[in-house]
């Protein structure tokens, strides 16, 4: 094993760690911004090397301080964690490509140091969480993130005062859910005498039955739902990404969620184990309805949205559905395409979100209003939305067609009435895809622009990392042997194949 890849674990974590004092003390437009970009990109390219060197020879682990497990603090990279660990880092650089000049028109200069330094802090608190072997070292992780989440999102109140109000309650709510994953992960020390992942999941056998345990269990879930913007625990969600500055929006429409949906496949899978979770529970009946009516509901109320990024928004919950009806089929298929559907969402919301900063960028106006004409307008950023919309729709050659074929086969699979069933809801929510998206093209292409609005396109330096995004996905909606292989490794090792 290569020097690089003994210590690539702690070093995707330090590198943007040990660079936000040093950010927060940096001034300017330029220096901070390129600083945190080639931190961030840095970052990216051992989780790459790290991804590839996991997929060929199996989990890294690494000691903290020497100290052996489980008395020390051990971080651990498998295929699952490396993989997220790129997206995760993946996404946050090539958004950092495009923020020099959105962010420069939505945050003073003067605070763009400690603007960079939380973002940091925040890819920090991600990437802590995706690779730590420590139970409460996760939820140390998890207040870094969202702490850092906090400031970014109260950031915007220079163009919405609405920001800080949207801070604030997902300051409140997100508190809460972190105090249950707190007390859960209480639980299963008092049961187990340790705070190590896997010496708890080889113990977890021997103490399932207890009512402790069992508590965890349900502290754990509904904590890690809360921060995943499961549907009923959605509501801070909408708010935090509309008034948010565009390439936070951006940044954490395509990791913070991720990263919750990450914890919650890791719990389950690794530490309560698939028989226990859904067989001594219910949490089949309990996460499948949940993940339905979210596609359906989410979809549903996103088509009367008059806000583009509310609209993208309620999406994404609809998007976690997915994800979190492919947890519940707890079979080795819908695992692989709630993991692949991680990767492939937060590509094409990314994008999404891009293409929608640009659009204020140019016009001041996210509301569906001001939108009238805008494909004449801004040819060139409406065409990236659009193909974008095709990608959440799930039109072939985009990768939101290959998460959703790989999730039609696990419905499938079941050969029952409720399998069928999901099939038809898949279907349904997707017509309404078609719809929320068709407003928006019917708008840009077929309507005359207002008198006296602004014209003109983007600066290269947004369209290139939207156009990045975008062609990326579609690359990956062609070639899935990378995306669907990892996530279909990670799927066998989760659920115990050789």
């Amino acid at each position: 094993m290569s020097e690089l890849m003994t210590h690539a674990p702690v070093l995707a974590i330090l590198i943007p760690l040990l660079g936000a004092p040093l950010c927060a003390l940096m001034r300017g437009n330029t220096v901070p911004w390129l600083f945190t970009t080639v931190l961030s990109a840095l970052s990216f390219y051992v989780s790459l090397q790290l991804l590839f060197h996991v997929a060929a020879n199996g989990p890294v682990s690494y000691e903290l301080g020497g100290w052996a497990p489980p008395w020390g603090i051990e971080y651990v990279a498998d295929t699952l964690s490396s993989f997220v660990m790129l997206v995760i880092s993946g996404i946050s650089t090539g958004v950092l490509l495009y923020a020099k000049e959105s962010i420069a028109a939505e945050v003073s200069s003067s605070r763009l140091g400690l603007f960079f330094a939380a973002y940091l802090l925040a890819l920090t608190g991600m990437m802590g969480i995706t690779v730590t072997g420590d139970a409460f070292n996760i939820f140390v992780f998890m207040e870094i993130m969202s702490l850092s989440s906090y400031v970014l999102i109260a950031m915007g109140e220079r163009n919405d005062r609405r920001a800080l109000t949207a801070a604030f309650q997902y300051l409140v709510i997100g508190t809460i859910g972190a105090t249950f994953i707190l007390i859960g992960v209480g639980f299963l020390y008092l049961m187990t005498g340790t705070l190590n992942i896997a010496d708890i999941a080889s113990q977890f056998d021997t103490i399932s039955e207890t009512r402790p345990a069992r508590a965890a269990v349900g502290f754990l879930v509904v904590g890690i739902a809360i921060k995943l913007a499961m549907f009923p625990f959605h509501i801070w969600l909408p708010n935090a990404y509309s008034y948010a500055p565009n390439i936070v929006t951006a940044f954490f429409a395509g990791t913070a969620t991720k990263v919750s949906v990450y914890l919650l496949i890791r719990f389950i899978f690794t530490v309560f184990g698939v028989d226990f979770s859904f067989g001594a529970l219910p949490l089949t009946e309990l996460l499948l309805p949940l993940g339905v009516i979210a596609f359906l509901s989410m979809s549903l109320v996103a088509i009367f949205q008059d806000n583009l990024k509310r609209l993208l928004a309620f999406s994404s919950v609809a998007q976690l559905g997915y994800m979190t009806v492919g947890i519940a089929l707890a079979s080795e298929t819908g695992l692989t395409a709630s993991i692949l559907h991680i990767f492939n969402h937060a590509i094409v919301k990314t994008g999404l979100f891009l293409s929608v900063g640009a659009i204020f960028f140019v016009t001041g106006s996210i509301y569906l209003k001001d939108l009238a004409g805008i494909g004449q307008r801004m040819p060139m950023t409406s065409f990236s939305f659009v193909l974008g919309g095709l990608a959440l729709i799930g039109v072939p050659l985009t990768p939101g067609f290959i998460s959703k074929w790989y999730l039609l086969q696990a419905v499938l699979e079941r050969g029952d009435m409720i399998g069928y069933s999901l099939a038809v809801g898949m279907l349904i929510s997707s017509l309404f895809a078609v719809i929320y998206i068709w407003r928006i093209v019917e708008l840009a292409y077929f309507k005359p622009s207002p008198e006296g609005t602004p014209s003109g396109e983007a600066p290269y330096s947004l369209l290139f990392p939207i156009w990045l995004f975008i062609l990326v996905s579609f690359y990956f909606g062609i070639e899935t042997s990378y995306s669907a292989g990892f996530a279909e490794q990670a799927a066998k090792f989760l659920m115990g194949a050789p």
